[in-house]
Formats: C-alpha cells, sequence, structure tokens
C-alpha cells in the first residue's frame, strides 16, 4: 500500500458559533488568493457550508460523515475527493467532541481528525474572557490526547489590550497562538433555521461575503504558519475511493 501525503487542516471550535464557519471558509479562500489548489470538506451532512466552501475555491465542498458512511471510508473519501488539491481544509461541525448522541465519538469532529491524522486548530470566541481562556484550550488540547490540537485562532478580540492578555495567558499553555481575529460586525452572511442561507440563493452577495472572510483570515492569521501545520501532518496509508 501505497502511503498518500496530502497537507490538511482541521477547523474546529470549543461550540457552535465560536466563528468556524468565518475562519475555515476565509482560510480557503485566502490559500486559494495564493495561488493554491485547496479542497475543501465540511464535518457531517450539512449541505450550505460546503455551498460557500465551493465559492472560495473552486472545487466542491465535500462531506465527511462517518456516521452515514463509516468510519472505514472517511480517509478513503477525503482523498479521493482531494486528489490534484495542494491543501485540505476541513471544517468541523458543532463543538470538537460532539458527535451523534448516545454513540461516543462518532461523527465528531475529533474522530474526523483522528481518521486523517489531521492536526486541529481550534477556533476560540475570546469575549467576555482574557486568562480563563487558557484553561478553555487546555481542556480541549488534553481531553483526548489522540486529537492533535496544534494551534489556536481567537476570534471576537476586542482590542490590543484584550489580545494581550489573551497571548500571555496562552503562552503557558503550549498550543501557539496562529490568529487573532477583532470583533466586527456582522459578516454579510445571512442565517436562517438551518444555519446560512445557501449560495444558490444570493451568489452575488455570497461572492462578496467570502472575499470578506478571505481578507479578515488573510489579515488577521499567519497564513504561513498555518500552511506549514497542514504540511506537518503525516502520510495516510488508505488507498483514495474509487466507484465500484
Amino acid at each position: 500500500m501505497v502511503s498518500t501525503a496530502l497537507p490538511r487542516l482541521v477547523v474546529a471550535a470549543p461550540s457552535s458559533g465560536s466563528g468556524k464557519t468565518t475562519v475555515a471558509t476565509g482560510l480557503m479562500a485566502a490559500f486559494t488568493a495564493a495561488g493554491l489548489e485547496v479542497s475543501p470538506h465540511k464535518v457531517g451532512p450539512d449541505y450550505i457550508d460546503p455551498g460557500y466552501h465551493a465559492l472560495a475555491t473552486g472545487r466542491p465542498g465535500r462531506n465527511l460523515d462517518a456516521y452515514l458512511c463509516g468510519p472505514e471510508l472517511v480517509a478513503p473519501l477525503f482523498l479521493h475527493g482531494a486528489a490534484g488539491a495542494d491543501v485540505a481544509v476541513v471544517e468541523g461541525v458543532m463543538g470538537l467532541y460532539d458527535g451523534a448522541a448516545g454513540l461516543g465519538e462518532l461523527s465528531s469532529t475529533a474522530q474526523v481528525a483522528k481518521l486523517l491524522r489531521a492536526p486541529v486548530v481550534l477556533v476560540v470566541d475570546a469575549s467576555s474572557q482574557s486568562r480563563s481562556v487558557a484553561a478553555l484550550v487546555h481542556g480541549f488540547a488534553s481531553w483526548d490526547p489522540e486529537v492533535r490540537v496544534a494551534g489556536v485562532i481567537l476570534n471576537k478580540v476586542a482590542s490590543d489590550r484584550h489580545e494581550e492578555l489573551l497571548r500571555e495567558a496562552l503562552d503557558a499553555c503550549g498550543v501557539p497562538v496562529l490568529g487573532v481575529l477583532r470583533r466586527a460586525e456582522r459578516m454579510r452572511t445571512p442565517s436562517r433555521h438551518l444555519g446560512l442561507v445557501p449560495v444558490a440563493e444570493r451568489r452575488a452577495e455570497a461572492a462578496g461575503a467570502v472575499a470578506e472572510l478571505a481578507e479578515r483570515v488573510r489579515s488577521g492569521c499567519d497564513l504561513k504558519a498555518l500552511i506549514a501545520l497542514a504540511h506537518s501532518a503525516p502520510p495516510l496509508p488508505d488507498e483514495p475511493w474509487a466507484p465500484p
């Protein structure tokens, strides 16, 4: 069996609403603008976020759902979808360790990260906290030793002083800060009961929103460190899935 080397990152968060979609979509678009061929993926059966991912990358947004396809097919399907890509970005679902109800880690972002042997970037809503952010990140990084939480992106940071306090707290945590996004007015990505309004219903506005996200991530995150982290993922021993 030939191992497949594919740089990859999983973008996760402690909970829904932390900014996963903002960071993941913005990162996909920023990498694409830098000339990389980016393969976009989403944990779970969500059909809305992949539309924004496709807009950001020019490639189909693909789902990775261990509940529907079984854990054994997650890596093969991932490799199939990412064929020809320079890097893959996987957006998580809900909180990092949240899976199918009553079934442990099944279908969680953590399980997918382990199946893909991918480093995790944790997006933290830093509003209304300072030193406590270190306890939060430490808890998520140490909960499952098989999950490699390798970096943090701080979202909704209020000021330079707030950023200074957060960075100071995280210095002792051992998880590097790879980006800081300031608190901003809501992006032009309207929501409803199932999440964002689909791209097909607002293509022109959606394209503008993705461009804004790319600029926010480009200016607030260390793209070189993030791509280096993606390159630190080991080769996958799985064979890409092929249709029968």
